[in-house]
């Protein structure tokens, strides 16, 4: 990118900032997250004031406000309408901080910590003019007076590409295959880590295999740390799981078990088709696009039991809720669901109807988006011709 100051894609003009420096060496480790928003939010900062001598006006900014650069737009284009992608806010209480005994760590003050990491929102938020927020759990985090500004809308996905196939196959470079007449059970994190619950799905995996002597297990998912903090030792997440539950699995057993890594899209796509029990954790968080996809692939769905996927899984209807702790429960869950066909094709159908008419993007998603992106534009005009008229 740096070699491509500006660029097209698919019909918009791309211009890329660039960051004069790089976050300084000792400063207070609160205040890091802070230095590299406002390092990010000067060059945009300073991208603006010279588009803005060549005559670029914008009616409407959209940014995301955690990545810090959009902190400093008002001060380029008073006059135009700020709208900001509210993810989720930072609370020390009822959200993923501590709801994992296990990998809580004592601190000084964490309400502390979060009240630095969110105040670029704080700082944001007292001049944006709208934002939205894909579910209504993530809205929540929010306070009230924030909340006022916030409509919800989920990005979105394709139904239409997204879909059951009874004829998938998914072939690997290594010669595996699996199809639907498998006996398959699925789990997919970008990356292998107890936020999205891998810790408890890895634990149930012996009482499972036990009790499920012809499953295969597929889990999608890299080695590294996209949430939390990083293992304590030199083994990634992954490894230190696979060493805790493997002595409790027999070698045959375990050759039933396969860590797929990364798959394309198109493979992963493939591998929800297939799958007779989709398994999905994770901490009260924000919410995975693959659940959806899932959902709209028509799988039967195991989840656990903490929001955001309440908003998404009805109990029985669109999947099944096992409390996230519970590691015998999900074997044991999974094992039942493995056994009820007939159950599986009615919540899969379910799922499948719930994503098209709450998440599809063509139909649900991108035209409620467009309409929250043109109500902010026609706002801005409006103000223009009020100005205009008063003259």
């Amino acid at each position: 990118m740096a070699n491509r100051p500006s660029f097209q894609w698919q019909g918009v003009n791309v211009h890329t900032y660039f960051p004069k420096r790089g976050s300084a060496p000792g400063i207070h480790p609160w205040l890091v997250d802070m230095e590299a928003k406002t390092i990010r939010a000067e060059a945009v900062l300073r991208w603006g004031m010279a588009a803005k001598e060549k005559g670029f006006v914008p009616q409407v900014v959209i940014a995301h406000p955690s990545w810090g650069e959009s902190l400093f737009i008002k001060h380029v284009w008073p006059d135009t309408r700020l709208g900001l992608f509210y993810e989720m806010f930072y609370q020390a209480h009822g959200q993923d901080v501590h709801f994992d005994p296990e990998f809580s760590q004592p601190e000084l003050s964490v309400d502390s910590r979060l009240l630095m990491k969110n105040t670029v929102n704080l700082i944001q938020d007292s001049f944006a003019d709208a934002a939205i927020s894909p579910t209504h759990w993530q809205a929540a985090t929010y306070a009230p007076h924030m909340r006022q500004k916030i409509t919800v809308v989920h990005d979105g996905i394709d139904t239409q590409q997204i879909r059951p196939d009874p004829h998938a196959r998914l072939r690997l470079a290594d010669g595996k295959s699996w199809s639907a007449n498998d006996e398959l059970v699925t789990f997919v994190s970008r990356n292998l880590e107890p936020y999205r619950g891998y810790h408890v799905f890895m634990r149930a995996l012996p009482a499972l295999l036990r009790l499920r002597p012809h499953a295969q297990v597929l889990l999608v998912g890299a080695d590294g740390v996209s949430y939390g903090a990083k293992p304590p030792g030199p083994d990634s997440w992954k490894q230190v799981f696979i060493n805790e539950v493997r002595g409790q699995i027999s070698d045959a057993d375990w050759q039933r078990v396969h860590f797929l890594g990364r798959l394309s899209y198109p493979q992963f796509l493939t591998m929800l088709q297939i799958s007779r029990v989709h398994v999905y954790l994770t901490y009260p968080f924000v919410l995975s696009w693959s659940l959806i996809e899932a959902m709209s692939s028509g799988c039967a769905i195991l989840a656990s039991d903490t929001a955001p996927v309440r908003e998404v899984i009805i109990e029985g209807q669109t999947g099944r809720l096992v409390p996230f702790f519970d590691s015998q429960a999900w074997a044991q869950a999974i094992h039942t669901l493995l056994d009820q066909p007939d159950e599986r094709a009615r919540m899969g159908g379910l799922a499948r109807q719930h994503a098209i008419t709450h998440y599809d993007l063509q139909t649900v998603c991108l035209p409620r988006q467009l309409e929250w992106v043109e109500s902010l534009a026609k706002h801005q005009l409006s103000q223009q011709h009020a100005v205009t008229g008063s003259k």
